[in-house]
């Protein structure tokens, strides 16, 4: 769509796919160890106290899948910004291209938090540290700050892609030109950034 032959790293793309299988095998592998029994979420201190095997095989399942997005998101953002054609202008640039350029930014931002804060949880079940362990003078309330920093932003990194396929497939549809290019850029680039700062209403009823 931006006249690229291919992605500016192909290795890197091959390695962000070949991260998920193992990272299904891992989720898949730990119904055989009690699974994880702390909900999606994996709030502590329950994800501290049930299925310590299922839960840490649950955790390394989605630090492998976040980096997998983080090296994708990575990969989209340079090379839609350094290998789309030169003659090709940024108001001309395809509005799918906007909303993954969009998607992959929040991605690089809000990814790396989760992944930081599951891997203190799996400190935290294996090795013995407390930071999120009332007992060890940890705090719970900051996992669910770095969880959902992530993890409402993550409703955003769904919807964006699908946006930017609507924009593209009701015009050809339609024949018609797409109406408000400017405003549907701008609006993908705002969802980016606003939804950064959204994530503590879910913290309402934390204490």
């Amino acid at each position: 769509m931006i006249g690229a032959r291919d992605m500016a790293f192909p290795k890197l793309n091959a390695i962000a796919f070949w991260l998920n299988p193992p990272a299904g095998a891992l989720v898949l592998g730990s119904f055989f160890f009690g699974g994880s029994q702390s909900g999606w979420t994996a709030y502590p201190p329950l994800s501290l106290i049930t299925a310590n095997t299922a839960q840490s095989m649950w955790i390394l399942a989605i630090v492998l899948v976040g980096t997998s997005s983080i090296l994708g998101s990575l990969n989209f953002v340079v090379t839609i910004w350094k290998m789309k054609v030169p003659s090709m202008k940024w108001d001309e640039l395809p509005l799918f291209c906007w909303a993954i350029l969009a998607t992959s930014l929040l991605a690089l931002v809000s990814t790396p938090v989760l992944a930081a804060g599951l891997i203190l949880l799996l400190f935290d079940i294996n090795f013995g540290t407390s930071f999120f362990k009332p007992d060890g003078g940890g705090n719970v309330v900051i996992y669910q700050h770095l969880f959902w920093f992530y993890s409402h932003p993550a409703v955003y990194l769904m919807i964006l892609p699908i946006f930017g396929i609507v924009s593209e497939v009701i015009p050809v549809h339609a024949r018609k030109p797409i109406f408000g290019y400017k405003a549907i850029v701008y609006s993908s680039l705002a969802i980016c950034v606003v939804g950064l700062f959204v994530w503590v209403h879910h913290m309402f009823l934390a204490e």
